[in-house]
This record gives structure tokens, C-alpha cells and sequence, in this order.
């Protein structure tokens, strides 16, 4: 950002022109014109000799981040550092092979007082004792997908804190995304403890990608800090998707580009509140078994809701619609919908659907009375237009 520079007319700018001319006197005093680099570096040397080592965190200072090394540095050379905790153990750190600067590598505490000791090999020393910041509240974050997990193309990587951070931004710059492939991608805050990032368009197959988030000793807004760092590893498996035409009331799968299977199904009652909505939804969790409780999503049994076991039941929203085994449905399979909006099949066809698809891979839903699955919807992401996205990430604005 380009910073407007303002004069106040002759009194500014006769003051500019002094300070010029004092600069450029001493810097006459100082290197000699056409001087080589290796002599300046050399005066340089000596000129520091004559000062003490540098100490990043002042003496005295207090609410110290403990997620930032502390950093030692002098040009003439450090002779020792050493840095320890109010009882006496010393944190541990790396010296630079030049031995002009020195940083500790380990995360210090809450709420606990360290004292740096730093001279240089002319005997000149500093001395910084100071504490670090006491949280009023700490965030612990959880990352997915699992560590060495194979996802699908859709997946998004979500971030859960159990504490809302007030400054989003200061979380995104604490997260590191790193792709094989340069991936295009952003994030987007579904709310206040939930943030997504997703690549611009599908992965890549075989996309290898490495999450970092240093949250720990970074101050998060409102008070909050991190509590830990975490991260996760994962990998994009095969191009594998899946389309429901609710015109035909097939659904069918498709492995790059080629079709692999197709099976009837059976949607959501048609002209009310049960249509399946359209769009994209993502595979979620599996369960080989669950019970399907309506009230779980806000309707009572008294409303028409239900409680049904059911068998192979893959989700694809967090409003309750799933894939799953309907042996009750059989003869609606192919030609009628009479489902609560979830997607019935039979009970072989369920199984191999849930073993078949990996988690992350996407599912369209066309074609029904429905409205559009809600991109804020846990799984519905990518109904969320590209530039509508960026513009959940204050990183982007």
C-alpha cells in the first residue's frame, strides 16, 4: 500500500533539506566514497564491537506472545546466549553458523517470565527479562481431513475451533497450505468457529497437500489465544463423482469421465418441504448404521417427522440428507420420490455406493421441485460461487 507522503510548505521542506544534508554528512564521515562492500562490511564489524548485542523482546516487557522466537543479533559476533524460565531451565534455541544471530526454536509458556544473557566476543553484553502474556481464553482447532487420508476431489479442508476468534484475519495468516501443484484456493468462514478452504475448481488427482496451522502463542482477537498448533497431511485420490437425475431417479457414477455404475433411487416427496435440494453436495461421514432421527433437524414427531434405523447411510449435507439403504422403498426405486429428501436405493446398492465413493467426492442433485443446497450448509460448499466465496476470507478484501 502506497503511503501519501505531506509537506507543510517552506518550514517541512527546509527541514528535509537539513536532515539531507546531515545525512549525507555523516554517511561522508562514516564509508569513504568507493569503498568495496568488504571493506564497509569490515567497518561495519568494528563499529559494532563497540555495542551490545541486540535482544528483540525489551527488558521489562510484559503480555509477550509466546508463539514468536525471541531473537539475538550482533554484527561484531555473539559470544553466548542463553535464555531460561523462572526455574531455571534454559529454552532451547539454534546459533546461526556466522554466530550473529541466534533464535529459540521451542514455544515458550503462558503466563511465565524468561530472562535472555547475550555478549559478544569483545565483552559487551544486554540482558532482557520479561513475561509473557496470560490468556484470557484459550481456542483448541481441529483440522480435517484425517492425517494420510486419501479424499475425494471436492473436499474442502475445515478448521474447527471450540472458541470463536475475534480476528479472522490473524487466523488465516497463521495457516499454511502447501500443494504440489500450486493449487488455487481460499478461505470461508461458515461462521464464527467453523472456517473452510477450497481450491477454485475440483483437485487435481493425486494432488499431494500438507496443512500447517501455528495457532499456538498467536494472539486470535478478543482476548483469545491458541492453545496448540495442529496440522494434517492428505492426498486426492481418483477423479470419482456422482449425478442423481431425479428426471430419470437414477443415480449414477462416474470414475474419470466413465461410467461406472448406475442404480435406481428414490429422492425426496415431490411440492413440499421433503424435495431434495439441488446442487452439489460432497460425501461425508459413513455409517453402516445409524438411526435417522427427524427431530435432530428441528421436526417433531408430531410434525411428520421420524425415527428410522437404517442401513449404509452416507451423508451428503449436515441437514440430515444421506445416501442409504430403503428396503421399504423398493417398489418406488427408479419411477416414485417418497423419501424425506434423503436419496433411497436398495440395500446392495447402498453398500457398494458407501464403499465405492471416498469421502470428499461430489454428488449432483438435479432436476427436483427443491431449491439449492445452502452453500453454508456443512457439505454444500461449492454451490457458493467463486467470487462469492473470496469474499468470506477478510484476507482477500
Amino acid at each position: 500500500m502506497t503511503k501519501k507522503m505531506v509537506s507543510r510548505c517552506v518550514r517541512g521542506i527546509a527541514a528535509g533539506v537539513v536532515a539531507i544534508s546531515l545525512t549525507s554528512a555523516l554517511a561522508a564521515c562514516t564509508i569513504e566514497k568507493g569503498q568495496d562492500p568488504a571493506a564497509q562490511e569490515a567497518q561495519k564489524v568494528e563499529e559494532a564491537k563497540q555495542h551490545p548485542p541486540t535482544i528483540s523482546v525489551a527488558d521489562g516487557a510484559t503480555d509477550v506472545e509466546p508463539g514468536v522466537p525471541v531473537e539475538v543479533s550482533s554484527d561484531a559476533g555473539l559470544s553466548t546466549v542463553t535464555m531460561t524460565n523462572e526455574e531455571g531451565k534454559e529454552v532451547q534455541a539454534e546459533m546461526a553458523p556466522d554466530s550473529k544471530t541466534w533464535k529459540s526454536t521451542e514455544p515458550l509458556g503462558y503466563g511465565r517470565t524468561y530472562t535472555v544473557e547475550a555478549s559478544t566476543a569483545e565483552g559487551k553484553t544486554a540482558t532482557s527479562k520479561f513475561t509473557t502474556v496470560m490468556p484470557a481464553m484459550q481456542t483448541t482447532l481441529s483440522v480435517n481431513p484425517q492425517e494420510n487420508s486419501t479424499v475425494g476431489i471436492a473436499q474442502a479442508i475445515n478448521f474447527y475451533f471450540d472458541v470463536a476468534p475475534a480476528d479472522r484475519k490473524a487466523v488465516e495468516d497463521a495457516i499454511i497450505i502447501e500443494t504440489s501443484n500450486n493449487t488455487e484456493g481460499a478461505f470461508f468462514w461458515t461462521n464464527g468457529t467453523i472456517l473452510k478452504w477450497r481450491p477454485k475448481e475440483f483437485w487435481q488427482p493425486g494432488t499431494q497437500v500438507t496443512v500447517r496451522a501455528d495457532i499456538y502463542g498467536k494472539d486470535l482477537g478478543g482476548g483469545v489465544y491458541g492453545a496448540a498448533d495442529t496440522g494434517t497431511k492428505f492426498t486426492i485420490g481418483e477423479d470419482i463423482r456422482a449425478v442423481v437425475d431425479n428426471a430419470t431417479k437414477m443415480l449414477t457414477v462416474y470414475n474419470n469421465g466413465a461410467e461406472v455404475k448406475s442404480i435406481p433411487v428414490s429422492l425426496g416427496r415431490d411440492g413440499g418441504m421433503w424435495d431434495t435440494p439441488n446442487g452439489i453436495y460432497v460425501v461425508g461421514d459413513k455409517h453402516p448404521s445409524m438411526v435417522m432421527d427427524s427431530r435432530t433437524y428441528g421436526y417433531s414427531l408430531e410434525a411428520g417427522g421420524y425415527v428410522t434405523p437404517v442401513s449404509y447411510a452416507t451423508q451428503l449435507s449436515w441437514s440430515g440428507i444421506y445416501v442409504h439403504a430403503a428396503p421399504w422403498a423398493y417398489w418406488a426405486l427408479g419411477n416414485t420420490n417418497q423419501s424425506h429428501g434423503c436419496v433411497n436405493a436398495t440395500y446392495e446398492d447402498a453398500q457398494w455406493f458407501q464403499e465405492y465413493l471416498p469421502q470428499g467426492a461430489p454428488v449432483e442433485v438435479k432436476g427436483t421441485g427443491g431449491p439449492t443446497l445452502d452453500g453454508t450448509d456443512g457439505l454444500g460448499y461449492w454451490n457458493i460461487s467463486w467470487e462469492d466465496w473470496k469474499k468470506g476470507s477478510p484476507t482477500l478484501q
